[in-house]
């Protein structure tokens, strides 16, 4: 594990490089792409304990922090989807500029969604999705009523309405501790999927509270539509905890075990 930073355009990005356990064995590189707020906290073991089983397993793993989260430069305020776009672009640079061809990008909640985004940019030959979030739009609707909550508690009686409206207006949001700028609301009322290249081969996980669940009828429906449009698309669920947002740090020993495998096993 190799802790250091990268070059960003905004400032430096903390990221950690898990490099191939066995040199000369290279299957290929994965970038991950971190979850949204605290789901990323909550995240982090299992993204560390994936990217160990998957640097075991050949690959070379980067966990970049994107810029305005975790130990990279900016605050929450600075974050923009545009500026994590690049981010993104630069981690892949970096992983090329070490020899790595393969790229997979690997998605968890929210930053499914942006590498469903960038994996055309990147040319990404792999797309891995752990539970994917379908609607941005939903997502920050979901998010913004943390801050609904936390005001009912405090007497006050804004409402989702009210809270658009202050953004709409150039205002900036404190939501559960973030502060949330407008032109970040903006791009996430705006993010949907986005079908991939049909030469990205897609691996599609989810966890569910019983053993051999569907996937959720939204996920299905992507899904349909991609294979539709000729992408190859291997989905599954495990059985598992939401670790993303337990309100104590989780793990999904399952998730893990069938990652690997379907990484292994579906091979582009």
């Amino acid at each position: 594990m190799e802790p250091f930073f990268l070059v960003g355009s905004q400032g430096a990005l903390f990221a950690v490089y898990h490099p191939p356990v066995n040199q000369g064995s290279e299957k290929g590189a994965i970038l991950y792409v971190p979850p949204f707020a605290e789901e990323m906290n909550k995240s982090r073991r299992m993204a560390a304990l994936q990217a160990q089983r998957m640097a075991a397993a050949g690959w070379g793993v980067l966990i970049p922090d994107l810029y305005g989260t975790g130990d990279s430069a900016g605050d929450f305020a600075d974050a923009r989807w545009t500026i994590w776009q690049d981010d993104l672009l630069r981690c892949a640079d970096w992983l090329r500029q070490r020899g790595y061809e393969q790229l997979t990008l690997w998605g968890l909640r929210l930053g499914g969604l942006l590498a469903m985004e960038q994996v055309a940019a990147i040319s990404a030959a792999r797309l891995l999705l752990w539970q994917p979030v379908l609607s941005g739009q939903r997502f920050f609707h979901q998010f913004l009523r943390l801050r609904l909550t936390a005001d009912r508690f405090k007497g006050r009686s804004d409402s989702m309405g009210q809270l658009q409206e202050k953004l709409a207006a150039g205002h900036s949001l404190e939501v559960a501790g973030y502060d949330l700028h407008p032109d970040l609301a903006l791009a996430l009322e705006r993010v949907r999927p986005v079908v991939p290249p049909t030469s990205v081969h897609v691996d599609w996980l989810e966890v569910a509270g019983t053993v051999d669940a569907a996937l959720s009828p939204a996920s299905q429906r992507v899904v349909e539509a991609w294979r539709a449009s000729g992408v190859t698309v291997c989905a599954q669920t495990v059985i598992g905890d939401a670790f993303w947002t337990t309100q104590e740090i989780a793990e999904a020993p399952v998730l893990l075990e069938a990652t690997l495998t379907a990484l292994l096993d579906n091979a582009p």
